[in-house]
């Protein structure tokens, strides 16, 4: 052996001698994603409690809004966020089918959601009462709207997920994934009880 290998044999060898896991950083990344969305509606609420009664000689809550079709909406979501419980008891039995059923069913009392979001949005414009008709139908439709485009979101990354998990199953990745989207939906859930007790009850009973 010449005293160049030896050289090069002395040299310290590095070696990973424990298996990395970066489902740590990404659920670290994913609760300060949701605690700056919790700043962004944060800041929303207290707008819409700022000039929520300022409606410029027009239409009131009590005029505009029906607390059953509301209310309907409502179900709709947190029945959404029982079927993902659903969903995420299957990831757990590692059953890939029955996760994929109670994916879509989620996805499908989202996408219900958001049909009935989106009637709400065109009756009221179609009345005469847009986002530019008083201060508080500009908080309205802009707090509502975020909620709403959140759950697009959502719903399409449900969707993909879905399609992750037909091709490769319940793979670790994608169990980090639906973890990830758990959280989002759930929170979106908490989000709307607030729309719905803040915004539609007190505007129409307050």
């Amino acid at each position: 052996m010449n005293e160049t290998q030896v050289q090069e044999n002395e040299k310290p060898q590095f070696y990973l001698t424990e298996e990395q896991h970066p489902e740590h950083s990404t659920m670290l990344g994913f609760w300060l994603y949701l605690m700056s969305d919790c700043l962004i509606f944060a800041v929303l609420f207290a707008t819409h409690g700022v000039v929520g009664r300022n409606y410029a000689a027009g239409p009131s809550p009590a005029d505009l809004f029906d607390l059953s079709l509301v209310a309907f909406n409502t179900a709709m979501l947190l029945l959404s966020s029982i079927t993902y419980g659903f969903a995420m008891l299957q990831m757990e039995r590692n059953a890939k089918m029955e996760t994929l059923f109670w994916l879509g069913v989620t996805g499908v009392f989202g996408a219900t959601f958001l049909a009935v979001e989106l009637y709400e949005f065109y009756h009221l414009i179609h009345e005469g009462a847009g986002p530019t008709r008083s201060a508080f139908l500009s908080s309205f439709f802009t707090l509502v709207g975020t909620h709403g485009l959140h759950v697009t979101f959502g719903t399409i990354w449900l969707i993909t997920l879905m399609v992750q998990v037909s091709k490769h199953g319940l793979i670790p990745d994608n169990r980090r994934r639906l973890m990830c989207l758990s959280m989002f939906w759930h929170f979106l859930d908490v989000v709307w009880i607030g729309v719905f007790s803040f915004v539609y009850l007190l505007g129409v009973l307050g």
